[in-house]
């Protein structure tokens, strides 16, 4: 079967993985032949997240690695390095959850995708999980 994109990229923490990000990564393969994952960086989620990472990034790296939909891995530096890391790694799509739809980061980076020729597919969210309800129901 005929995928409609080439390569497709993904990117987040990844530090407690789950049902979640396993639905996310398997719909981005479904849209492409090739997924590229970015994992980012203790530094980007400290930053972003305002809390350090559970694991460490080469632990991240090995764990999305190991995922069968998941085809590279890279790192991910910075949020608005997303277009970017796109055309670098010559993705023509970029999958992210749709919890993210309508927010003023993605309204802006739409257009610009747009702009350049790529699209952003919003993939359903999976309600009721997330990292930080895993964080904030540990023992």
């Amino acid at each position: 079967m005929q995928k409609k994109f080439n390569r497709v990229y993904t990117a987040g923490a990844f530090d407690s993985l789950h049902i979640g990000h396993i639905r996310l990564l398997k719909a981005a393969k479904e849209n492409g032949n090739e997924l590229v994952v970015a994992v980012s960086t203790d530094e980007l989620i400290l930053n972003y997240k305002k809390k350090p990472p559970l694991q460490t990034l080469d632990d991240r790296i090995e764990i999305v690695s190991s995922i069968k939909y998941v085809d590279k891995v890279v790192i991910q530096t910075s949020r608005d390095f997303k277009l970017k890391d796109c055309i670098k790694n010559k993705c023509q799509c970029m999958v992210v959850g749709s919890d993210w739809k309508g927010t003023d980061f993605f309204e802006k980076l739409e257009k610009e995708f747009k702009s350049q020729g790529l699209t952003i597919i919003f993939h359903p969210y999976t309600k009721g999980i997330s990292t930080t309800i895993i964080r904030s129901n540990k023992g």
